[in-house]
C-alpha cells in the first residue's frame, strides 16, 4: 500500500495568549490585543488547536509542493499573529537631508513629509489601522501588533520620499528603514 503524502507544521501558543479557530478563520487574543485573519483562501489546509500541548496544528493531506507551500506560509502567519499580541512590532526609519531641512508631521492618519527636496507640497504617506507613528528627531518610528500593518506603513513612508529624476548618488535624500524588530513589552 502506497503512503500519502502527509505534512503537519506546530505553532506553540504561550500561557496568556487565547486562540479560537471557526472553519478556517484564526483569532489570537494577547495582553497587546486581537487579531483576527481568514484562511479560506487555503484549500486542502486543516488548522486545529490541541487544548492540550497548547498547539495550533497546521496540517495537509496529499501534499504536493502548493500545499506545502501552504502549510509553512499560514504557520508563518499564526506565529506572527502570536508574537504580535504579546510583544508586538517596531520598524525605525531615519530621516536624511543634505540639501533642504525636512519635517515629518503625524496628521491623523498620514504622515506629511514637508520642504523634501525643497517642494512646495509636502508628500504624503498613509497609516494603516493597526499601526502608529511617532516621529522624534531624526527617526520616524512604526509600532503595532499587527505586522503587515506596521510594515506596509513603514513602506508607505519609505516610498513616499522616493527620489526620482535625479542622481540618486548626489541625492541621498530620504526617509529609510533602518531597524525592523519585535518590541519587547
Amino acid at each position: 500500500m502506497a503512503k500519502i503524502p502527509y505534512l503537519v507544521k506546530e505553532v506553540e501558543i504561550p500561557e496568556g495568549v487565547e486562540v479560537t479557530i471557526e472553519g478556517s478563520k484564526v483569532t489570537v487574543r494577547g495582553p497587546k490585543g486581537e487579531l483576527s485573519r481568514d484562511f479560506s483562501h487555503a484549500k486542502g489546509v486543516i488548522i486545529s488547536f490541541d487544548q492540550e500541548r497548547r498547539v495550533v496544528r497546521v496540517e495537509t493531506y496529499f501534499a504536493n509542493r502548493r500545499r506545502k507551500a501552504l502549510v509553512g506560509t499560514i504557520a508563518a502567519h499564526i506565529r506572527n499573529m502570536v508574537l504580535g499580541v504579546t510583544n508586538g512590532f517596531r520598524y525605525k526609519l531615519k530621516i536624511v537631508y543634505s540639501h533642504f531641512p525636512v519635517t515629518v508631521k503625524v496628521q491623523g492618519d498620514k504622515v506629511l513629509i514637508e520642504n523634501f527636496l525643497g517642494e512646495k507640497a509636502p508628500r504624503v504617506a498613509k497609516i494603516l489601522p493597526g499601526a502608529t507613528v511617532k516621529v522624534e528627531k531624526d527617526d520616524v518610528v512604526v509600532e503595532g501588533i499587527d505586522i503587515e500593518a506596521v510594515g506596509q506603513t513603514a513602506a508607505n513612508i519609505e516610498l513616499a520620499t522616493k527620489v526620482k529624476d535625479k542622481d540618486r548618488r548626489v541625492f541621498v535624500d530620504g526617509i529609510y528603514i533602518y531597524q525592523r524588530e519585535v518590541a519587547e513589552a
